[in-house]
């Protein structure tokens, strides 16, 4: 009996010492996500088991939060989890006594009470619900009418994931061209997309056509001069110069190879050759 009681509390302090190791980071990565709350415009179906009479499909909440659902009439889901609202119908019905062991399920089929922001170089800036479980960045750009002509291939996200604010650079050309799908992130409630303009420099002197141009990504300085025109008569590649800023704002000026990248709102001037 004494060697029982010993081997006992051997097995009783090596548990509590495994649970005292146990990292919080671990016990965080394993904490389920917070579910999407149910909202006025919803469109969802409704489900039970073995009980297809009692089938709601394409049921939308309305203003008041309420769905109409058989034999329990208007049922307030509006404002509670998919799954506070199955417990909620599964209640009704067995307190009701109209199912003995209800298993409902709610499938979210559009979620209209979720709003987002498109804004900047987008054909129709404004905000537009997410109708659709899982819309991505690229599908609301697209119900924004796209990047119009002179906006950036990147957009910029912003909103809150898991109570934190979030500020990410979302590559289209990435997403839509080489189908780097894991870059196009899902949107949530209250998320703002812009589109800025896209990049431009600046180049004067001997060229065609100075002034402001668009930056294509990874223009070199011979592209640039191409964009403009070409070099005058009396223009000449040599003494380039390119007024850059640096990380603290002041301006640099320094000589690049033709072949060299052009960066944003670099200044190009162009000498006239003296021969």
């Amino acid at each position: 009996m004494r060697n029982f009681l010993r081997l006992l509390l051997v097995s009783f302090a090596l548990c509590s010492s495994a649970f005292a190791q146990t990292s919080p980071s671990a016990t965080a990565a394993s904490a389920p996500k917070p579910e999407a709350i149910l909202g006025a415009g919803d469109v969802v179906k409704i489900t039970v088991f073995q009980q297809p009479d009692l089938t709601v499909d394409g049921g939308r909440i309305s203003e008041a939060n309420q769905i109409n659902f058989p034999l329990l009439g208007n049922v307030v889901i509006g404002g509670l989890s998919v799954s506070a609202a199955e417990l909620k119908i599964a209640k009704l019905l067995r307190d009701g006594g109209f199912v003995l062991r209800p298993q409902v399920t709610i499938q979210v089929g559009q979620i209209r009470s979720s709003v987002i922001s498109v804004l900047g170089q987008v054909a129709k800036p404004g905000r537009y619900p997410i109708e659709t479980v899982g819309a991505k960045v690229s599908e609301m750009i697209a119900v924004a009418g796209g990047v119009v002509p002179g906006g950036a291939d990147v957009v910029t996200l912003v909103g809150t994931r898991n109570g934190r604010p979030i500020k990410l650079d979302i590559d289209l050309p990435a997403i839509l061209q080489s189908g780097k799908n894991e870059l196009d992130l899902q949107v949530e409630n209250g998320d703002i997309i812009y589109a800025d303009r896209a990049p431009s420099a600046y180049i004067y002197g001997e060229v065609q056509r100075p002034g402001m141009f668009k930056l294509e990504r990874g223009m070199t300085l011979m592209q640039a001069l191409a964009q403009s025109g070409g070099l005058t008569a009396r223009g000449t590649q040599r003494g380039i110069k390119v007024h850059r800023r640096d990380a603290n704002g002041n301006v640099v000026i320094m000589d690049i190879g033709m072949n060299d990248p052009v960066g944003r709102d670099d200044v190009i001037y162009v000498k006239e050759s003296l021969f």
